[in-house]
């Protein structure tokens, strides 16, 4: 990914996280963003929305799934869902781990028809409402 993509990406969760969801920009931005595959979605060439993985100590975590509020709808979130998915199954370290996720709960639908689970009792994460999901390729 260029650096011109990172910076729409980074533009997409600001717009979606940090403003929309008013997650704190501290808790948005981590240490992981070097080490992460990040993914742009674009419809109609314009950036629509953008997604992110990386290899944990406890298998692969799917993260910071964003679509930008005109873009919802149109089934770019399930695109971003199902590309990620396909990108893991493609990488070498990712074979036999489990993949997981924290779910909101608007988003819990469109990861379980690609086989998600929900794992134990809810959690706030940035004041937001989640569930782990799990999935085992």
């Amino acid at each position: 990914m260029t650096k011109e993509q990172l910076k729409t990406v980074f533009g997409i969760r600001e717009e979606v996280f940090v403003i929309e969801q008013e997650v704190d920009p501290a808790e948005e931005y981590d240490e992981f963003e070097d080490s992460s595959i990040h993914f742009l979605a674009k419809s109609q060439g314009e950036p629509a929305g953008t997604a992110r993985w990386r290899i944990t100590d406890k298998g692969v975590k799917l993260e910071r799934f964003a679509v930008l509020k005109p873009m919802r709808g149109k089934g770019v979130g399930f695109a971003l869902v199902d590309a990620v998915v396909q990108d893991i199954k493609l990488h070498p370290d990712s074979k036999g781990k489990k993949l997981y996720l924290h779910a909101q709960l608007d988003a819990m639908p469109l990861y379980a028809k690609f086989g998600f689970q929900k794992v134990g009792d809810m959690f706030v994460e940035c004041n937001i409402k989640h569930f782990k999901m799990e999935l085992y390729l």
